[in-house]
């Protein structure tokens, strides 16, 4: 269960940084988000709602991901996919989309989706693959995994 576990820990580790990063350290990105002049204080107060909860739900994923036994690498790969999911699902409401109007021209695309979408879609396509794995590898005692 080694290569499930180090793709779980790398997205743990992705999902305790990436929306502090991209929301409120990497100037061109935070100017979209929390430093974003058109957003009123509410928009801001669930942004930052989301940066820590991601924050707390990669350590939560990390914890679980360094812990020995499958159980808990499978929990560690749902508690992650939650953020990621929800990124996904948010599209479903009305009157939401990936990025502002006056953003469009800095937007970032690959392969036809937002950046964002993109990297949501990666991360859980890993989490399922160890998940796979980690179902269709052998089972090994606590002390062993």
């Amino acid at each position: 269960m080694l290569l499930p576990r180090i793709l779980i820990i790398a997205v743990a580790a992705i999902t305790t940084v990436g929306a502090v990063l991209a929301d409120l350290v990497v100037p061109d990105l935070a100017a979209q988000h929390a430093f974003n002049p058109a957003w009123p204080p509410h928009a801001k107060f669930h942004d930052a709602q989301y940066m820590v909860m991601t924050v707390l739900l990669g350590l939560a994923g990390l914890t679980l991901a360094l812990r020995p036994g499958r159980n808990t690498l499978l929990a560690a790969a749902a508690v992650l996919a939650i953020p990621w999911l929800g990124m996904i699902g948010a599209l479903l409401f009305p009157g939401t989309a990936t990025y502002d109007p006056e953003f469009a021209g800095r937007t970032v695309f690959v392969l036809g989706l937002h950046g964002q979408v993109f990297m949501a879609i990666v991360l859980l396509v890993a989490l399922l693959a160890a998940t796979a794995a980690t179902l269709r590898g052998p089972v090994v005692s606590a002390t062993r995994a």
